[in-house]
């Protein structure tokens, strides 16, 4: 046992997982897996955004193929034992027969985690040479029987431990990307790294399986037939996988099941988790929940925002806030609650150097900002829409997209007093301020300049836009999340009146989305204020009415 070379370190770190409260069995995972390493000389990348456990799986692999360990106490017990296990109900939904303890602890497996490597080192060189160094410590120490060359090299050893012996190793490489992403590496040290991964993987017979996690897919980095073996599944076009990746529905539900037997006060409901953390969805539509955020939220029985923005995350804030590509037309769209169209190419995904709208869009979906479905990306949540919101409140780079956040604090205020010549003259100021954003005179568009106006709402209100509210869809409906705060609902109309949207809110009888288990969840004891803001094309101008429902 060594410290690449069957380390116990992946025993150690999945069984902490097994162990917490929130764990969630993927470990079929493996059965996925068996064919290729059956098959031999196989190269899997998984590219999925930070935070969707690809640590955690990429530990559940090494823990469960490496040699001189035995993890029968933790696979015994898990889903990947009990569909291989004949009569069960498990194995009757699987369509082949397959023993797990034939592949379990019976290959010798190479796991580096290069963040952890990354982070040890100061230089490429450092970093490089201190990982070849280990690797040769660790198989020199392991096969002392293997008449190695003097000045090898550690790709030369293991080529002369398969020749020898005909022993075979799985490679696990976690993160494989992150190295590129330090400022000490410079485009030779890339070059270098892409060629010292070709020459651990490629046309080597002592690979039985390679199996690499990363953010950004190897084609954005490697150029012709460099690395061409692996075989990439990506979140947003490869449906082989994914369920792998994320929290299903199935699984939040059973998640929230424990949470709910855990605690005497849940400050947590159902659709919260759904509401903060939903949105992402698979290539055949299943939706999936940011893990880690479900996890931090039940354990700390606190809703709120545990995203954060780390390496290349950044760099791509930046990117957007320079604007460039003239992205702030479908950043505020978004915002609105709006999917824009967008051809997402996730190997052109570099954050190195995005020139284009698609590029930028393509980048976001890759780190996890943005969903990508049906040939559109969208704000999958309201974790992530706060932090649009937050940069967008910052960032005076984005010119009158930032100055129409900066104004809904105003506009709130005075939406709460009643105020609707404040209100008007907001809505008159966003009009006149730079209207290549919007055509203005179309309503979705309009929705979004109103959502804009209000985004300081979502400090303090659950926002729900066009949802199904008493007979109809209403435009907005603002519920408080602090007990007796004034609740809102908003109706736009244009070249209507603003009595008019009143009436329809009314009629339509909107204002029972106050009432039954929706008031309960959100413990709305005040007021409603009916809204209703109407535009007129011809005269370019809006008009403001307010009307105050005293209790629901």
């Amino acid at each position: 046992m060594g410290y690449y070379l069957n380390s116990t370190q992946v025993l150690s770190l999945y069984k902490s997982e097994v162990d917490s409260l929130y764990f969630v069995d993927k470990s079929l995972l493996l059965k996925e897996l068996f064919p290729f390493v059956k098959a031999g000389n196989k190269h899997i990348c998984i590219t999925r955004p930070r935070r969707f456990g690809k640590s955690v799986m990429a530990a559940m692999i090494g823990a469960f193929f490496s040699k001189n360990i035995d993890s029968s106490c933790i696979f015994d017990s898990l889903k990947i034992a009990q569909v291989s296990q004949e009569n069960s109900p498990e194995a009757a939904a699987v369509d082949e027969e397959f023993d797990y303890r034939e592949y379990m602890n019976q290959y010798n497996v190479i796991y580096i985690n290069f963040i952890d490597a990354a982070n040890e080192n100061d230089t490429y060189s450092e970093f490089i040479g201190t990982i070849k160094e280990i690797l040769q410590e660790d198989l020199r120490e392991a096969f002392p029987e293997v008449h190695f060359r003097k000045k090898g090299t550690a790709i030369q050893d293991l080529r002369m431990i398969y020749e020898q012996t005909q022993e075979k190793f799985i490679l696990i490489f976690d993160e494989w990307d992150c190295i590129f992403h330090k400022s000490y590496t410079s485009n030779e040290d890339r070059k270098s790294y892409i060629n010292w991964l070709a020459a651990m993987t490629k046309d080597t017979g002592y690979v039985a399986l390679s199996y690499m996690t990363g953010v950004l897919p190897i084609a954005k980095y490697s150029s012709g037939s460099t690395i061409n073996n692996f075989q990439e599944y990506t979140m947003a076009t490869d449906d082989l996988f994914s369920e792998y990746f994320g929290f299903t529905e199935a699984e939040v539900d059973e998640l929230y099941a424990r949470y709910q037997k855990r605690n005497t006060n849940c400050e947590i409901s159902r659709e919260d988790l759904k509401y903060w953390y939903d949105g992402y969805h698979t290539p055949s539509s299943e939706r999936m929940y940011n893990p880690r955020s479900v996890v931090e939220a039940l354990t700390r029985n606190r809703i709120r925002s545990y995203w954060t923005a780390t390496g290349t995350s950044g760099e791509i804030s930046t990117y957007i806030m320079n604007d460039r590509a003239d992205v702030k037309k479908d950043v505020a769209l978004m915002v609105a609650g709006e999917a824009v169209p967008a051809r997402v190419e996730e190997f052109a995904a570099t954050s190195m150097n995005l020139t284009t709208r698609n590029e930028i869009l393509s980048a976001m979906v890759v780190y996890g900002f943005l969903n990508y479905e049906d040939g559109k990306v969208h704000i999958p949540n309201r974790e992530l829409m706060d932090e649009f919101a937050k940069t967008i409140r910052e960032r005076e780079s984005l010119g009158y997209i930032n100055r129409l956040a900066v104004e809904s604090d105003r506009m709130l205020r005075a939406t709460l007093k009643g105020d609707t010549k404040t209100m008007e003259e907001i809505l008159q100021f966003a009009h006149d301020t730079e209207t290549p954003l919007l055509d203005y005179n179309d309503e979705t568009e309009l929705t979004a300049i109103v959502n804009l106006v209000y985004l300081a709402a979502r400090d303090s209100y659950y926002v729900e836009r066009e949802n199904k509210a008493g007979e109809g869809y209403t435009d907005f409906i603002f519920y408080p999340e602090r007990a007796g705060d004034d609740g809102i609902i908003l109706e736009i109309k244009v070249d209507d009146t603003p009595e008019t949207a009143i009436a329809q809110i009314k009629d339509r009888n909107y204002i029972l989305k106050f009432r039954g288990k929706m008031a309960e969840r959100k413990r709305h004891t005040g007021r409603v204020l009916l809204v209703g803001i109407g535009y007129d094309k011809k005269k370019k101008d809006h008009h403001c009415r307010i009307e105050v429902v005293q209790k629901v």
